[in-house]
């Protein structure tokens, strides 16, 4: 089976991977370079914390377990794979409650966590006065454009080849079905199956496709402080970051996310607000966001920032990725819309599309079963009012 994946990508990295492990015909496609473009915006989260139990949270779980192996096949430190884990803090008794419901409820789908009432004792520079927060040891963090680039270089070893190009548009064969894509340039790519692995352009190359999705931008900021020796120990984050992550409200909205890298350079965020493909520096984000991680670890209001940047994450209103084939276009194979977790979620996607593509059981479960990732979901039912 030949297939093309576009997209270069975490996500696309990963499809590459796993299908080139099975043994399928594997062209990656993208105008640029490896992971030049959501990837390379992201902080690399692989994170269950901040899921809900359902199919995301599975899907977080294989990943969680598949970049432990990706680390043992490909060398953890060609990708900076770091098991930290997560602290999640509240900042009210009442958060405290509520947050430790929604642990209750991930532990009994398989998380592990633990109720943390002396968050000092994981952190000692954070704020004093913080009531407590629960303790997420299988979160971790990676390079994420270092792991996109060592998951494509294993694709390649396994016989996947690449290509720079933008694809314009899919080849139909007599019955409607994909037959290969057309670039740019007007060069034909024949394949029997195409990944749409574009990240936030998801939307778009499903549109060229003939199966559009529903995959809009979200834009985000995130900070990078000096490098410093060794203070934040894991990933920290309010219990306000879960409730932005799940909001489907289109202004500005924030909260503290605060981790260390490898390098010394702690990491800032975040942010999120639907403002198109608009790339412009907002100040104000900025501001906002060094505010709230001075709160959290005061011993920041004396370290300099060197950078900030931004990216979209590619967010689709149900706040679920699009993982499966399209049922108007026989052949595309959609791999997109994961919003934030797509670092952390890549290796699992990768996994249930060469599942799909062979038409194989995923890890001891049926693909059909992950229904709710499909992109039926956003089709208009036959007799339905347009």
């Amino acid at each position: 089976m030949k297939v093309v994946v576009v997209g270069a990508g975490a996500v696309g990295a990963a499809c590459a991977f796993h299908a080139a492990s099975a043994g399928l015909d594997v062209t990656v496609v993208d105008r640029g370079p490896v992971g030049a473009g959501t990837t390379s915006r992201g902080e690399g989260n692989v994170l269950l914390s901040d899921k809900e139990p359902g199919p995301e949270l599975d899907l977080a779980r294989l990943s969680r377990a598949l970049w432990d192996e990706a680390g043992d096949e490909l060398g953890a430190a060609s990708f900076e794979l770091e098991p930290k884990g997560g602290l999640v803090v509240a900042s009210t008794g009442e958060g405290l409650a509520a947050l430790g419901e929604f642990a209750a409820r991930q532990a009994r789908a398989g998380v592990r966590v633990e109720r943390v009432d002396d968050v000092r004792k994981l952190e000692p520079h954070i704020a004093p006065g913080v009531p407590g927060g629960v303790h997420y040891p299988q979160d971790a963090q990676v390079q994420p454009v270092l792991a996109a680039a060592a998951l494509l270089r294993a694709a390649v070893e396994r016989g996947a080849r690449t290509r720079t190009a933008e694809v314009a548009a899919a080849v139909a064969g007599r019955n409607g079905e994909v037959t290969g894509v057309r670039t740019a340039a007007g060069e034909t790519l024949p394949a029997d199956a195409v990944v749409n692995a574009a990240g936030t352009w998801g939307g778009e190359l499903g549109r060229r496709l003939g199966a559009p999705v529903e995959v809009l931008p979200r834009r985000g900021f995130v900070l990078v402080t000096e490098p410093l020796p060794p203070m934040v120990r894991h990933k920290v984050y309010s219990a306000d970051y879960v409730a932005g992550v799940a909001s489907s409200d289109a202004g500005l909205e924030t909260s503290c996310v605060v981790e260390g890298t490898r390098g010394g350079t702690i990491l800032i965020g975040a942010s999120r607000e639907r403002v198109g493909f608009d790339t412009t520096m907002n100040p104000a984000v900025v501001t906002r966001l060094a505010a709230q991680a001075c709160r959290l670890f005061p011993f920041l209001r004396n370290t300099h920032l060197i950078r900030t940047y931004r990216g979209f994450r590619p967010y689709c209103p149900d706040h679920l990725p699009v993982v499966g084939p399209d049922p108007r276009a026989p052949g595309v194979v959609h791999a997109c819309g994961h919003e934030g977790a797509g670092i952390g979620l890549a290796p699992a996607t990768g996994a249930l599309v060469t599942a799909h593509l062979l038409g194989r059981p995923w890890r001891g479960a049926d693909p059909a079963a992950h229904t709710a990732l499909l992109p039926d979901r956003f089709l208009t039912p036959k007799g339905a009012a347009q």
